[in-house]
């Protein structure tokens, strides 16, 4: 992996907040745990601090895999390790909620949930410090994290990572499949994963909420519940000290608030359904469930999400105009998207005939591939009613790795569709010939996205800004709405 050198010497932490220095903490590792990895590694934290760390089983996954979580907290008792968290009486609760795993893709989390339980049992300052339980779930999905883990274990290798790439349909994936309804959107399907967060969610009423995700480039941003001044300054200053730029351009999604460079709303589904609605979509067809932070506004819980990149480019935070205008921009991220949903949908439509395994790979494709050209709409409609001002050098980077990404993304988990047939023997001559086809558009893509992708990052840094950020987001939560003395 690349070595990151910082851009600028360390912020001090004094200005910017006791947990900056944190970026620092986490050992290195060269590859992501396996689901069995990591449950062996939490198991072992909990044999060497029987009186501080305990397991419980809080539900079963789709395909029959136990979900646990472990709590940290003083004065536990070994023997109630089976036990649930005890539910609060009335309002919200004291407790912190940490939840890994949550889009199967995405195993950064991993690796600071790890981080977070080892550093909370080996130091009692930090323990007292937040005085409360910890409630970390080391992954929700294991059935979907599975099915990534052939990249694990080289995570800098990009061709490698779209090949073994895969992630959920929206119906299918633990952070989008809350209860939800909204105009002419209703989603009661809960997954069993998702029914299982949610009773921990009902028991503890958390005062403080971070599902763990990262994103694939660019730089880092935030997701918050609500807004946090006085947070911004720590949220900005953390990345700053691993040498890792800020996401300041083309937001992941248009309809959230921005409270501060690379800091947004959390992502809402009425907010999404009306953004769809108002650009010509059909959001009742196109959206699931509502999300863990929606679910809990009931509870008065501080919802935080830190989004840290695999690889880094630094457009990404390059705010001086470019040459081309924001909705030109726009339009060629459409164009490309659409060009991509076509072709990819010419070989989806050719091979659904001759399919006989209804594979996780094949569900997944059959949402996201026409969902390229739908998008494309979306955002063609939106550049129509935008003023021609340049875009931003990280508005440029940010539309056109985001391009890149969705084809090495949905291309690639085509690819293993059409690939579980010929692995199990069904594939019949024309599946095999469409997958020779689609591979080498695959493969054009693929080396296209090399530059726009940016450099690999080493895992203890992505690992050690979303730990101190985590910790930064729960010490706010901790005194939020306090008056000084």
């Amino acid at each position: 992996m690349a070595t990151v050198t910082p851009r600028t010497s360390p912020p001090d932490p004094d200005q910017h907040g006791p947990w900056t220095g944190q970026v620092h903490s986490v050992p290195a590792t060269g590859h992501y745990p396996d689901v069995d990895e990591l449950l062996a590694s939490f198991r072992a934290l909990a044999e060497r601090h029987p009186g501080l760390i305990r397991e419980h089983r809080i539900g079963t996954s789709r395909l029959g895999e136990p979900l646990y979580c472990f709590t940290v907290r003083d004065g536990q008792d070994p023997a109630a390790a089976a036990a649930a968290p005890t539910p609060a009486s009335t309002g919200p609760g004291e407790d912190y909620v940490v939840v890994g795993g949550v889009h199967p893709n995405e195993p950064v989390g991993a690796v600071t949930a790890l981080h977070l339980a080892t550093r909370l049992c080996e130091d009692d300052r930090l323990r007292a410090h937040f005085g409360a339980a910890w409630h970390i779930v080391p992954c929700v999905d294991p059935d979907g994290a599975r099915l990534n883990e052939g990249w694990f274990g080289t995570p800098a290798d990009k061709y490698r990572y779209g090949r073994h790439f895969y992630r959920p349909r929206g119906d299918e994936q633990v952070e989008w499949t809350f209860p939800f309804a909204y105009k002419d959107a209703y989603f009661d399907r809960v997954l069993p994963e998702t029914l299982a967060l949610m009773r921990l969610l009902d028991a503890t009423r958390p005062r403080f909420l971070t599902t763990l995700h990262n994103c694939e480039a660019g730089g880092v941003y935030y997701f918050l519940n609500r807004p946090a001044p006085e947070l911004y300054d720590q949220l900005t200053a953390i990345p700053a000290a691993a040498g890792i730029p800020l996401a300041t351009g083309e937001p992941e999604a248009a309809h959230t608030p921005v409270y501060a460079p690379a800091i947004h709303g959390a992502i809402d589904m009425r907010t999404a359904y009306d953004y769809l609605e108002s650009h010509g979509g059909d959001p009742a067809s196109v959206l699931a469930g509502a999300s863990s932070a929606a679910y809990t506004e009931a509870y008065g819980t501080f919802c935080f999400v830190a989004e840290v990149p695999h690889w880094s480019h630094p457009d990404s935070e390059d705010d001086t105009p470019g040459s081309q205008s924001y909705p030109q921009v726009l339009r060629q991220r459409a164009d490309g998207l659409r060009e991509a949903g076509e072709f990819l949908e010419g070989i989806l439509e050719a091979a659904e005939p001759e399919l006989t395994i209804a594979s996780p790979f094949l569900r997944a494709s059959r949402a996201f591939v026409p969902g390229l050209r739908e998008l494309s709409g979306t955002e063609t409609a939106r550049a129509a009613t935008l003023p021609e001002r340049p875009a931003t050098v990280s508005e440029c980077y940010s539309c056109a790795q985001s391009m890149h990404s969705l084809r090495v993304r949905f291309g690639g988990m085509l690819l293993r569709a059409l690939e579980a047939e010929t692995t199990a023997g069904t594939a019949t001559r024309k599946v095999r010939e469409l997958r020779a086809t689609l591979l080498e558009r695959y493969d054009q893509w693929a080396a296209e996205s090399g530059a726009a992708m940016g450099e690999p990052l080493p895992i203890a840094t992505l690992s050690g800004v979303q730990y101190a950020a985590l910790l930064a987001a729960a010490d706010h939560a901790r005194t939020e709405g306090q008056q000084p003395q």
